[in-house]
């Protein structure tokens, strides 16, 4: 049918509860294990798929051992180490001044206050929510990636286009509780089924109650614009 429920509240209590019985062990799929391989991983992996940061890691987190590692290395053989990475010319910088930060104004620690982390350079507010969660278990608000952002449009949850505003909008009406379990099930729903170019609706345990579905709507409310 493709028609959302009468309220947002009630669409997203239909979806959450839809998506926990698809994806019940759905969670962060960026390997890590600890906080500063956690933080490097998650910068690592803007517009960059986390399967390539995964593969990145392996021997990334075998070579820098510690924030000073990454502090006291020369920026362009960090670079070079990760030249498969999406912008790693950028990331090697923003990773060398973020670790130098760590080290000057947090006592080698990676810091555990929203402020505080989205001070570092290269970190925003989407990297320091994941931070947060995973590696202090500290939940402030909604991570926004490029799934989140996709599946609140389009399944109605949010008007809003940025990521900020997004989130903003969620956490009016998403109980705090959900904060992250959301995260978590929309991007597994958004890999395995609602992808941004070709999303299998006919297959979609949402289909029914999703106001973008191809299958009876003619707008992509993810785009704004006409399904091909």
């Amino acid at each position: 049918m493709g028609v959302p429920l009468d309220t947002r509240e009630e669409q997203l209590d239909e979806i959450v509860d839809r998506l926990y019985d698809e994806y019940p062990d759905a969670t962060i799929s960026l390997n890590f294990s600890n906080r500063l391989e956690l933080l490097i991983a998650v910068m690592l992996s803007a517009q960059c798929t986390d399967e390539r940061v995964n593969k990145e890691t392996e021997h990334l987190f075998e070579k820098y051992e510690s924030v000073e590692d990454y502090a006291n290395a020369d920026v362009d053989e960090l670079a070079e180490d990760l030249n498969s990475i999406t912008y790693y010319n950028n990331k090697a910088k923003w990773i060398h001044s973020a670790c130098g930060t760590i080290i000057e104004e947090h006592d080698g620690e990676v810091p555990d206050t929203m402020s505080e982390l989205t001070d570092l350079t290269g970190v925003g507010r989407k990297t320091a929510n994941v931070v947060l969660q995973h590696g202090h278990d500290v939940v402030e608000g909604i991570v926004v990636d490029t799934h989140v952002q996709r599946l609140s449009r389009r399944l109605g949850l949010t008007e809003e286009k940025t990521p900020q505003k997004i989130e903003s909008d969620l956490m009016t009406f998403v109980p705090e509780e959900d904060w992250q379990w959301l995260t978590h099930l929309f991007i597994s729903h958004g890999r395995a089924t609602c992808t941004a170019r070709n999303p299998d609706c006919g297959d979609c345990i949402l289909e029914d109650i999703c106001p973008s579905s191809k299958l009876d709507n003619d707008i992509d409310l993810a785009s704004g614009e006409a399904w091909d």
